[in-house]
């Protein structure tokens, strides 16, 4: 017996690239930078990073190919200073999140070391299409 797997079912035609994504966005988890998913509304939700040290221009937010993008870098301690511990992380991060069709950014906001995220859903326009049947 085969296994049939979402791309192949009979039933979801079109959604081939679906497990893909969902495949490459599994690989993508590392753990960091630690991260919220709340929902805010029925068509609105909030996406916030533990982001503890990095400043405003460490963090890059891009979209590319319908991926939220999270990029964090510091800039190298010049300073000389002399560590005898280092638990605060300062390493670069990139976190991706897959957003669905009609899933926009609406905003950005860093505050006490959070990066708050905010999406918003378009709600789509019902459309009633009639097909018509030609004599064959």
């Amino acid at each position: 017996m085969s296994k049939l797997t979402l791309g192949t079912h009979p039933f979801l035609l079109g959604f081939d690239q679906l497990e893909r994504l969902v495949e490459r966005t599994a690989k993508s988890e590392n753990g960091y930078p630690p991260y919220n998913i709340e929902q805010v509304s029925e068509n609105a939700f909030r996406i916030t990073l533990a982001v503890a040290g990095f400043a405003e221009e460490d963090l890059s937010l891009t979209v590319e190919d319908r991926q939220l993008v999270v990029r964090g870098k510091q800039a190298e301690d010049g300073d000389g200073r002399v560590f005898l511990h280092r638990g605060i992380a300062a390493r670069q991060f990139q976190r991706t999140f897959l957003l669905a069709d009609g899933v926009e950014v609406s905003g950005a906001a860093l505050a006490n070391g959070l990066l708050h995220v905010d999406l918003s859903r378009a709600v789509p326009e019902k459309v009633v299409q009639s097909i018509k049947i030609e004599k064959g």
